[in-house]
């Protein structure tokens, strides 16, 4: 083996090294190996969304202020041709969710958004705000108004201030899907199905039915679609 080889497999066992580490510590990883030679950012977004506050070290986070730089990142790279999103999220900080939603609509690449497990309450806008959504049949959305835990709305003010906040993110998922105002209101009050609270759950198909969801897929479909929207947008 000469000189050469002996540096390209350095380089390649190094490129490895970072790729491996970039995925444990970050969920993140460019995805470039396709005959297709596109390079896909995946991101994965996972737990609890967590906002201002630090969600605690007991829990799976994912910290808004680490992925709206790099979804900047990616705006500006030339190098990425698109993004794959996996979601697991049982929800979080309002505010956060809805702002992370916001950056991926607002990306000139394309995207798409997996559901995997669930994409509850602050989950669902992030879910539509990609170019296309799957969602696996086993996975769930739960949809209910906005609320704040161990709070009681006592004052005008800040029943308003839910009641803007609830209208943005219902105006966002219509915005970004098929579901209409009413139906998903419709959703957001429903008295049977949770137990101790209001809202509804909705399962794959459920989901797609809906028009939350554009179709029921795994990674196989999700990456296929992304390598089409690339075409397409070259």
């Amino acid at each position: 083996m000469n000189e050469n080889d002996i540096t390209e497999n350095n380089v390649e066992l190094d490129n490895k090294k970072y790729r491996d580490e970039k995925i444990e510590k970050e969920s993140q990883v460019t995805l470039d190996e396709n005959e297709k030679n596109h390079k896909i950012y995946l991101i994965t977004i996972i737990g609890e969304i967590e906002g201002h506050e630090n969600a605690g070290n007991q829990s799976k986070v994912t910290k808004y202020e680490h992925l709206l730089p790099q979804l900047a990142s990616i705006e500006d790279s030339k190098e990425i041709d698109g993004v794959l999103i996996l979601l697991n999220t049982m929800g979080g900080d309002v505010e956060a969710g809805l702002a992370i939603a916001e950056m991926i609509a607002s990306l000139s690449k394309p995207t798409v958004s997996l559901v995997l497990g669930g994409s509850h309450s602050i989950g669902v806008p992030i879910a539509v705000s990609t170019d296309y959504s799957y969602i696996v049949p086993t996975g769930t959305m739960v949809i209910h108004p906005v609320r704040m835990n161990g709070m009681v709305i006592g004052v005008p003010q800040t029943f308003n201030y839910f009641k803007d906040v609830q209208n943005r993110i219902t105006s966002f998922v219509c915005n970004h899907c098929k579901i209409t105002k009413e139906k998903i209101e419709e959703l957001m009050m429903e008295t049977e199905m949770l137990t101790k609270d209001i809202g509804t759950v909705l399962e794959g198909q459920e989901a797609v039915d809906a028009g939350i969801i554009c179709e029921i897929g795994g990674i196989s479909q999700a990456i296929a679609k992304l390598h089409e929207l690339i075409e397409y947008h070259k």
